[in-house]
């Protein structure tokens, strides 16, 4: 392949500037917003949508409640979001995703701003492309968390922090200290040190020693502190005044410990309740996927960076992007515990990292690399989407296929040649397409799978009574969420008292035990049933798919051998007393 000697720096966008921008930033959030109205997907989705959707129902915002269990892991803010969300829509998908993509999109605002105010206009544009194409963090905003509030609160913070740093201006330490906080009440108190690594680094290179004598960081950090009240309270009132409650398979839980330490810091060591066993290389292969379709750049950017690190820690301020996201990698690799999304909220510092460093590549090699590199990923992608639409058997998958055709060409004639703006623009473009075949043809074939929605939606419709689930079954908060009706708890041994009959959704394994056991079951309507966040081949082979799921019914138990319940949950959020239903995540 031939390179184009004068086209191949992206020191500027084509003609006309600020449209070419703008149209792709629009596409980024569209694209991005374009999973608001799929369902929540199981399991950890859907369980945050269970907890805001009790406090609502309880009208209690300050205990943390799941099956009618006092629930210990998250702190609350992102709940709170969430809940004051459902007040105004509606206990709705929609209304459970909004939030998250709304402090999404603040984070692409700081990414954009933050980059600015560390090197020029140019490079804040790349940014935020980068930023808003990120697959992980387009992923999130459909399977949203907790990673898309942080997200922004932590590239929020940076930027308030480094106005302050060059300001010294009291109105940005408060601003910084009220999202600094934010992210605690959603992370944990974690969040400050990888902050305040970055400026630490800063410093000591700089040698800015008064930076570590200037008061206004350490009344910074007070704030901080009364900033999370709300948290300490809410958590003492739940955990800590009553000793008597059994968390963790014991009492004399504090909930205040378990936020300042045990959550993050016993995650780290793996001393706290919840455990895990750590690959130190498991963020290197994480980021080839999450981080498409910028990877590829980002290893060569690393690769180079070893040789000259002055390429990546430039004088400019990118000690301070550089700190936070190499400081927050290392410490997720050498955690004991260790989930693909903990990464997301690095994402903004590298973007900035990226787009700098490309806007400074003079390396005729390197950019050759990334050329070739980019060029082969492009009709990967799109090859994949291809094959993805056959294997799974997604709807209207020849006209897939024709549009995935037409917006690859099109994007070789919009952005033609090889000169890195536009082959940056259509790696921009190959991944925008692939989240949008993602969001209207594949995932809606999965969800049909997720049981737990579709049978809420048969209760929804066709049922009016009160629906029991099994403790020994896997929790199906979807079900819980969408459901409008009442739902309980029981075990199996509580069946000897029943006395009338009940409607119970459950697995049809545990419908046929039951019956082995002489109880009395009318199976009225049966679901095919997978874990669609853990997906295998045979799943989504759609000849193979059949042998993978399994069925979950809706059935009505008669009363027979039994007589009548005593030991279930309030109705969807109920008791205050009992143990904790605990899921590490």
């Amino acid at each position: 392949m031939k390179l184009d000697q004068s086209k191949q720096l992206p020191h500027k966008f084509p003609r006309p500037v600020e449209a070419w921008f703008t149209w792709l930033t629009i596409i980024g959030i569209v694209v991005n917003a374009s999973g608001l109205l799929l369902p929540i997907l199981e399991p950890d989705g859907a369980l945050y949508a269970t907890l805001s959707k009790n406090m609502v129902l309880r009208g209690d915002y300050m205990n943390l409640f799941v099956d009618g269990k006092d629930w210990l892991d998250k702190p609350h803010f992102p709940f709170w979001i969430t809940a004051f969300s459902f007040k105004l829509f509606g206990f709705n998908s929609f209304a459970y995703k909004l939030p998250a993509l709304l402090f999404w999109l603040a984070g692409a605002w700081y990414t954009y701003a933050l980059a600015k105010k560390l090197y020029n206009k140019q490079t804040a544009q790349w940014g935020l492309l980068i930023y808003l194409s990120v697959e992980h963090l387009i992923i999130s905003n459909n399977d949203v968390r907790a990673e898309p509030y942080l997200t922004g609160l932590m590239i929020g913070t940076a930027y308030y922090y480094y106005q302050a740093y060059t300001s010294n201006k009291w109105k940005y330490f408060i601003a910084g200290s009220l999202l600094l906080a934010f992210a605690v009440m959603t992370k944990g108190i974690f969040i400050v040190c990888m902050v305040m690594a970055g400026f630490v680094i800063d410093w000591v290179i700089k040698k800015q020693w008064k930076q570590f004598l200037n008061y206004r960081w350490w009344v910074s950090m007070v704030l901080v502190l009364l900033f999370i009240m709300p948290e300490l309270i809410s958590l003492y009132t739940q955990f800590d005044r009553h000793p008597e409650k059994l968390v963790f398979g014991q009492t004399n839980v504090s909930g205040i410990r378990f936020f300042f330490w045990d959550s993050q810091f016993g995650r780290f060591f793996n001393t706290g309740p919840i455990k895990g066993t750590g690959d130190k290389f498991f963020y290197v292969h994480t980021m080839i996927w999450a981080f498409l379709p910028w990877s590829v750049i980002l290893f060569v950017l690393i690769g180079s960076c070893m040789k000259n690190y002055k390429t990546i820690i430039s004088p400019a301020g990118n000690y301070i992007c550089s700190g936070i996201a190499l400081s927050g990698f290392l410490v997720f690799s050498v955690s004991s515990f260790q989930l693909p999304h903990y990464l997301n909220i690095l994402f903004p510092f590298f973007a900035i990292i990226v787009a700098a460093w490309l806007l400074n590549l003079k390396n005729n090699a390197l950019v050759k690399t990334i050329i070739y590199s980019q060029n082969t990923l492009y009709y990967l992608l799109f090859a994949a989407c291809i094959a993805l639409a056959f294997i799974v058997g997604v709807p209207y998958k020849i006209a897939a296929t024709i549009v995935l055709a037409f917006l690859a060409f099109i994007m070789l004639r919009v952005f033609p040649g090889n000169g890195l703006p536009h082959i940056l623009a259509r790696s921009f473009g190959v991944i925008m397409a692939v989240n949008l075949f993602l969001n209207t043809l594949f995932y809606p074939v999965l969800f049909k799978y997720q049981s737990g929605k579709v049978a809420a939606d048969y209760v929804n419709s066709e049922q009016h009574e009160p629906v029991y689930l099994f403790n020994d079954i896997s929790p199906e908060y979807a079900f819980q969420f969408y459901c409008n009706e009442p739902t309980y708890k029981i075990d199996t041994r509580d069946l000897d008292t029943m006395k009338t009959g009940i409607m119970v959704y459950t697995s049809q394994e545990k419908a046929d035990s039951l019956e082995h056991m002489g109880y009395r079951l009318q199976i009225i309507q049966r679901f095919p049933h997978f874990h669609i966040s853990q997906l295998t081949g045979k799943f989504l082979n759609e000849k193979t798919r059949e042998n993978a799921i399994d069925q979950f019914v809706i059935a009505t138990m008669q009363p027979g051998l039994l007589a009548s319940i005593t030991n279930i949950t309030a109705p969807f959020c109920a008791s205050d007393k009992g143990g904790v239903l605990h899921r590490p995540r």
